[in-house]
């Protein structure tokens, strides 16, 4: 199949993914009311008050903002995720946690109703995924266009993917409550910080600076050669012969191979740890793709975009049709119209912030996070304030 058919085919899939979710009759209502139905009725704490405005999924007294609140968090996080290349799925999940005051009201439950607890974690989960969807599905699509996506390996990292984005909900759903799953969040946080920190040091910039010359090098000798002259018909991805011990393809006539069992395993433990804490994991994808299967720059970013959208897909379908995981559809809905701006205004503003320096302020934003996260999961308090 030709790359407008495979464009065609994707887009139909996701189309009738989002399709189903929103005209179908989940049983998810259901759990969430028999959940509502079995908790303490008053306003202590821990209890919910019937007569109180409906929040949070339309639950009486739960947190809730003004719906432009929500938008503009998802402008900053669609920002992120376009201008930096990580941290997106991290701040999506600072959104719900603590911006939106979720976790310390889903916490009040611990004792009261621990089944609901449970339902608010999962939930924050599928919210953090769906804008990390969005996003993936975005930059997909702009990598397909422009030939920068290599669909074997893609769909390498997209079968281990599935299985460990089934896995990982199937297993966890309703087991973990929320001071647990802040704890872990706060831990991946700091795996976050140390891959930015890493990139800001020399050894960093260095490793940066050679894959940039290599990648200029790499444009200098095959793409701009091959726009000024006539053009050989092997532009872009070209796939040339698939094996179970090797697959093979050209980029602009340069010919790259991979074994296909390595991002077959790499994506099932990358999108194992990213459906459990509810983001999308790039910042694995990129150093795995790079590193273990050794591919050049150009062709990385768009790859593991694809890969983390199947495995979004993958994790938001378990977690909600097979799980029966509630979520609120008004919040997430005007995320991702905030997703969508975001991610427009970052490749158009980030040029005039160094990048090295954007990097080390949201280290310093990633230790505080993580910190205050890890300190709050599994001490019962945070040691900064406002987390």
């Amino acid at each position: 199949m030709n790359r407008k058919v495979w464009l065609i085919l994707g887009v139909t899939i996701v189309v009738a993914f989002t399709a189903a979710i929103l005209l179908s009759d989940p049983a998810h209502a259901g759990k969430l009311e028999e959940a509502i139905a079995k908790t303490p009725k008053g306003t202590g704490v821990g209890m919910i008050d019937p007569q109180a405005t409906p929040g949070f999924m339309g639950i009486p007294g739960a947190p809730h903002s003004f719906l432009l609140w929500y938008i503009l968090w998802g402008i900053w996080v669609g920002w992120i995720f376009s201008s930096v290349g990580a941290f997106g799925g991290i701040m999506a999940g600072v959104g719900h946690i603590t911006v939106f005051g979720l976790a310390d009201y889903g916490k009040s439950f611990k004792d009261t109703n621990p089944t609901l607890n449970k339902l608010l974690t999962d939930s924050i989960r599928v919210c953090n995924q769906y804008l990390v969807g969005l996003s993936a599905l975005i930059s997909s699509i702009t990598y397909w266009r422009m030939g920068r996506l290599v669909m074997p390996l893609a769909l390498c990292l997209a079968g281990g993917g599935v299985l460990g984005a089934y896995l990982i909900p199937v297993l966890t759903a309703g087991k973990i409550n929320l001071s647990s799953y802040i704890g872990y969040f706060g831990l991946v946080v700091f795996a976050v910080a140390g891959v930015l920190f890493y990139e800001t040091t020399p050894a960093g910039q260095a490793s940066r600076k050679r894959a940039k010359a290599a990648a200029k090098a790499f444009e200098d000798a095959n793409i701009h050669k091959s726009k000024g002259g006539a053009s050989s018909g092997n532009e872009g991805v070209q796939v040339k012969s698939w094996g179970f011990s090797k697959i093979v393809f050209t980029f602009y006539g340069i010919e790259f191979s991979f074994n296909p069992v390595w991002p077959v395993v790499g994506g099932f433990v990358i999108a194992a740890i990213s459906a459990f804490i509810g983001v999308g994991g790039g910042f694995l994808y990129v150093p795995f793709l790079t590193s273990v299967v050794r591919l050049p720059m150009f062709i990385v970013a768009g790859t593991s975009a694809l890969a983390v959208l199947v495995s979004m897909i993958t994790s938001i379908f378990t977690y909600m049709f097979v799980k029966s995981v509630p979520i609120d559809f008004a919040l997430v809905g005007s995320e991702l119209i905030g997703i969508f701006v975001g991610s427009i205004l970052g490749p158009a503003t980030s040029k005039y912030i160094p990048e090295v320096w954007l990097k080390r302020l949201f280290v310093v934003l990633a230790l505080y996070v993580g910190i205050g996260y890890t300190t709050k999961g599994f001490l019962g308090y945070s040691v900064f304030p406002g987390m």
